[in-house]
């Protein structure tokens, strides 16, 4: 289909190069004229094809079939293209088109041609940033993309900040700079035939075609930018108020909490986008072969809470809890990630959130010594700010490793430090807040399966082709071996393991072959339960909708809370026999509704989370057993 759309360009431009630039009309010519601007017209446009395609991801241009179903549309206008160069290089170089310069008059009016400059640079950037944003990031949400830019960017992999200026800041300047080369030209077009000369594009002529086709490029860009970004639901989330959060919020505050006289400790494991899918087909997942057998043996040991009714299956994706930092915020306070209004902006101390109470708060005010550890640095979308400010964590990043010596000032890989690091790092921490004689709360993150294609260390083995499925497998296992450690320690007792992927990975390649049809989660598991969770029915482990909020009373019930009506913030108790919000509303069809709900305004968000004084948990309503 491709090649047929190629050569009706081809046919075109052969036509009008014949018609219009050619002096020999005899048959013998015309056919010439016909194979060579077909030849010529096709075979340019294979070349810069494959050429975009090795340059942009690897890939080439054979075979066909690897393209979507929208290309032959793309290579007709890339055919198109190549084949008015090829006639007007021709017909320049035959003297049947040349150019005169500009009156002294025409060319100090410039005011039009700065205009389309500003258009086409404009256009471009929304064009070339919408095509990265999608293909480095996959379907982001306007509210991750909003919030996201709002927020502190330290700490971001080189991989990303390196695509964005190879990408997008390159691909601007480039075509602004060769547009203006067009733009600013002071030349007339002229044509000559049969010893008749014509003016055919005139200083006036050319402002105007550079003004339009500008205006075009912008708003193209715009427009492109506003469907793939869905940045109409932007507007809503700004506009439209949904009274469902306040309707259905509960606040931590003025629930009974009933601790066990002797605090469990927490060790929660965050693993960047670690999902179902990863496993193989016949547990749930989506692979010939299990990536993360470590993972799913070990799943043997605790809970799954998953969406399947046998397998694998997890949290589903929701509104305001798609990327790192939101899915923190889901799973420590209840709540949603939402775009700012004004009364906070995720990156100033004190103000992320100064109005929510989280479980990084609650445990805080039982005595709790807590402790985040990262292999990137913290300041990344606020982290450091949340943290602080819900809990007082000790703050242990990629900043922090450098202050304490553990690696050198100058050491970076992917963000910051690897997670063969990390893991090592982590026990020394863990055996420190042991040694406290406090109870203690230990949150950490990997990092090594984030996009792109995920980080390759010096101890990852790579038998199979596709780099990010390697590394799938070697986080799996380096995490059951840390893991196999914390229960050889005497502390593991009375600890509770929550192991959670924050998201759905944003890797695109990796995923573009899979069926609309599959429903992709994050893995899920909580090993060692206080006693009070009891034996738990699998009915209550299968056939669950629900997402990363529902963790936050999940993960005070497994450290032995006992808690009043079982909901805390817009978090259910999996554990409990209370339906989460999701199901309340009707499984699948309730997280639709109220993914859709979220998207929208909350007076009572903006007034109540996003505003407050970060004031310490009232502990009125807590007690012992």
């Amino acid at each position: 289909m491709a090649f047929i759309a190629a050569l009706v360009a081809g046919i075109i431009i052969c036509t009008i190069d014949v018609v219009f630039f050619r002096k020999n009309k005899k048959i013998s010519s015309t056919i010439f004229t016909t194979i060579a601007d077909i030849a010529v017209s096709i075979l340019t446009a294979i070349t810069i094809s494959d050429i975009y395609y090795k340059c942009s991801d690897g890939s080439s241009f054979f075979p066909l079939s690897s393209h979507p179903s929208y290309f032959p549309f793309i290579f007709f206008a890339v055919t198109l293209l190549s084949g008015f160069i090829w006639i007007f290089l021709s017909a320049s170089i035959n003297s049947v088109l040349y150019c005169r310069p500009e009156d002294e008059k025409t060319k100090k009016k410039f005011v039009l041609k700065i205009v389309s400059l500003i258009f086409t640079a404009l256009g471009t950037a929304a064009l070339t940033g919408t095509l990265w944003g999608k293909e480095t990031f996959g379907d982001l949400s306007p509210d991750q993309m909003i919030i996201n830019i709002f927020s502190p960017t330290e700490g971001t992999s080189d991989d990303i900040m390196n695509s964005l200026w190879t990408g997008p800041v390159f691909r601007t300047v480039a075509v602004t700079i060769f547009a203006s080369i067009f733009i600013f030209s002071t030349k007339e077009l002229f044509y000559k035939n049969r010893n008749k000369e014509k003016k055919i594009f005139s200083s006036l002529a050319k402002k105007i075609t550079n003004l339009v086709l500008s205006l075009a490029l912008l708003i193209g860009g715009c427009t492109f930018g506003i469907v793939q970004f869905d940045l109409i639901t932007l507007l809503k989330m700004y506009v439209i108020d949904e009274s469902f959060i306040e309707d259905n919020y509960v606040h931590p505050e003025d629930i009974k909490l009933q601790f066990p006289e002797k605090k469990r400790n927490l060790i929660h494991i965050y693993l960047e986008s670690m999902e179902n899918s990863y496993a193989s087909t016949d547990m749930g997942g989506y692979m010939e072969e299990n990536l993360i057998k470590p993972l799913t043996d070990l799943a043997e040991e605790g809970y799954v809470f998953s969406n399947n009714p046998d397998g694998l299956g997890g949290p589903v994706a929701t509104t305001g809890c798609t990327w790192s930092v939101a899915a923190m915020v889901n799973m420590n306070g209840g709540i949603p990630m939402k775009v700012t209004t004004g009364g906070n902006q995720y990156g100033a101390a004190d103000n992320f959130m100064p109005g929510a109470i989280t479980l990084g708060d609650i445990l805080e005010s039982q005595g709790y010594e807590q402790s985040l550890m990262f292999g990137a640095s913290a300041k990344f979308g606020g982290l450091n700010f949340f943290y602080e400010s819900h809990g007082k964590y000790n703050i242990l990043d990629y900043n922090a490793a450098k202050e304490k010596g553990w690696i050198p000032k100058n050491y970076q890989v992917w963000w910051g430090y690897e997670d063969d690091k990390l893991y090592e790092y982590a026990k020394d921490e863990l055996t420190r807040l042991h040694g406290t004689g406090k109870p203690f709360c230990f949150i950490m993150e990997t990092a090594d399966t984030h996009f792109p294609d995920g980080y390759v260390g010096p101890n990852t083995p790579t038998p199979r082709d596709s780099q990010y499925a390697n590394v799938i497998a070697y986080s799996a296992s380096e995490t059951v071996k840390f893991v196999r450690w914390i229960q050889e320690q005497p502390f593991y007792e009375n600890t509770t393991i929550v192991l959670i992927g924050d998201h759905l990975s944003m890797d695109t390649k990796f995923f573009e072959n899979f069926s609309e049809d599959y429903l992709r989660t994050t893995f899920n598991l909580i090993l060692n339960p206080a006693p009070s969770v009891g034996e738990i029915p699998e009915e209550k482990l299968h056939n669950r909708w629900w997402y990363n909020a529902d963790m936050f009373p999940t993960i005070l019930a497994g450290l032995g809370v006992k808690i009043e009506g079982d909901r805390l913030a817009l978090g259910t108790n999996l554990f409990s026999d209370t339906p989460t919000l999701f199901e309340e509303h009707g499984g699948e069809k309730g997280w639709n509704l109220i993914s859709k709900k979220y998207k929208y305004k909350s007076d009572f968000y903006n007034e109540n989370i996003l505003k407050g004084n970060n004031e310490p948990f009232d502990t009125k309503n807590v007690t012992e057993y």
